[in-house]
């Protein structure tokens, strides 16, 4: 019950928000706490969040500063294919965040990653995906020409 009203006396707060702090390459946005007072509003909010980029990566850490080697390892894989334009939310920021994109993506582990709204998956599934070359055509669908073909080209 005491968590139920620390949760709703967070999310009556007015004008609260958790910053995400640092960028790179990609960007990072700040989160109200009003994401998570509800079960339908966290949906809603984070669909929202998740559609409003092309790539949104959900991480530890920011990309010029991951804090852990699953989120380096997102930023280095999106880095070689020359994604550099990206939303990245930092979830060491806000606990509630966290357990939010676990809670919507009814995926365990962070970091997350989303394409045009649809997630993709967690570091694993990115590097089989880079890997076995459908990362370069999943970029191509988002209208994005991964760096990696251009090496190719100039290699030959």
């Amino acid at each position: 019950m005491n968590s139920l009203i620390r949760y709703t006396a967070r999310c009556m707060r007015s004008g609260a928000a958790y910053s995400l702090p640092g960028h790179a390459e990609g960007r990072v946005w700040t989160a109200s706490s009003r994401l998570l007072c509800t079960a339908a509003g966290l949906h809603k909010d984070l669909d929202g969040v998740v559609k409003k980029d092309k790539v949104v990566v959900f991480m530890k850490g920011t990309p010029a500063q991951p804090m852990c080697g699953f989120s380096n390892a997102v930023v280095q894989i999106l880095r070689m294919h020359g994604v550099d334009d990206y939303a990245a939310y930092n979830v060491l920021a806000d606990e509630d965040l966290r357990e939010g994109v676990k809670a919507f993506s009814n995926w365990p582990t962070i970091p997350q990653v989303y394409f045009n709204g649809e997630f993709v998956g967690g570091c694993d599934i990115l590097l089989q995906m880079h890997q076995n070359g459908d990362l370069v055509e999943e970029l191509k669908k988002l209208g994005i020409q991964s760096a990696l073909l251009d090496a190719e080209k100039d290699s030959k």
